[in-house]
């Protein structure tokens, strides 16, 4: 059984107005980061859906890049965050107006 194009896409666009929904309505930088997550992983099955539909490789294999650049910035972002909270005790992005 095949995913059509159009189920990966609607699913695609849901998954992203809920990462947008995630960055824009929270105020703590770990949902934040998470809503990033998600929109990156709708990325991917944006694409993979259409190297499906047109029969190439190349979407998948952004996909596979878009993965580690996710974990990457999960890893940094995650750090960053870490070092924020040891310093203010807080995670609410308001606070990182002290350290501009």
């Amino acid at each position: 059984m095949t995913v059509s194009f159009d189920h990966a896409l609607v699913l695609a666009g849901a998954l992203f107005i809920m990462g947008i929904f995630c960055v824009v309505v929270r105020r703590n930088l770990i949902m934040m980061l998470l809503g990033l997550e998600i929109m990156l992983n709708a990325a991917s099955i944006a694409l993979v859906g259409a190297a499906l539909k047109w029969h190439h490789v190349e979407g998948q294999a952004i996909a596979l890049f878009i993965m580690a650049v996710a974990a990457t910035e999960v890893s940094i972002g995650l750090a960053m965050i870490v070092g924020f909270y040891r310093r203010t005790d807080t995670v609410d992005p308001n606070a990182l107006e002290e350290f501009k």
